[in-house]
């Protein structure tokens, strides 16, 4: 079972982004802030994948990238932007943060399946 960080200030898209990992298999965890998420990365082992809102309460998206990335146990961990922000501009920003791939909200789920599968491919049945 792969381990998900999911930071997201939205308990809607909190529980849609959950219910989708449970259902591939996943184990997710929630923080609501980027400073909650740094917490969580410094008490437990380096989980398998993030998915990272950008505009939250706090520090924002790109500044905990920024901090993940610089750590050097978190550095290579895949890091799945999920925002509602739907400029271009946004996504090259996320990604030049050091985000591995960028969702648009609202999305479908199978979007959301479909890029969490090209970085935790689905065990074999």
């Amino acid at each position: 079972m792969k381990q998900v960080l999911v930071v997201e200030d939205c308990r809607t898209e909190q529980t849609m982004i959950v219910s989708i990992l449970e259902k591939l298999g996943h184990q997710a965890h929630v923080a609501e802030t980027a400073e909650k998420a740094m917490e969580w990365l410094a008490t437990h082992q380096p989980p398998d994948l993030i998915v990272l809102d950008i505009v939250m309460p706090g520090a924002n998206g790109f500044e905990l990238c920024r901090e993940v990335r610089a750590n050097s146990l978190l550095k290579t961990v895949p890091i799945i932007f999920c925002s509602s922000k739907d400029q271009d501009f946004d996504r090259f920003w996320a990604l030049r943060q050091g985000g591995n791939a960028y969702i648009t909200k609202p999305f479908e789920p199978e979007d959301l399946i479909e890029t969490i599968n090209e970085y935790l491919p689905p065990l074999p049945q």
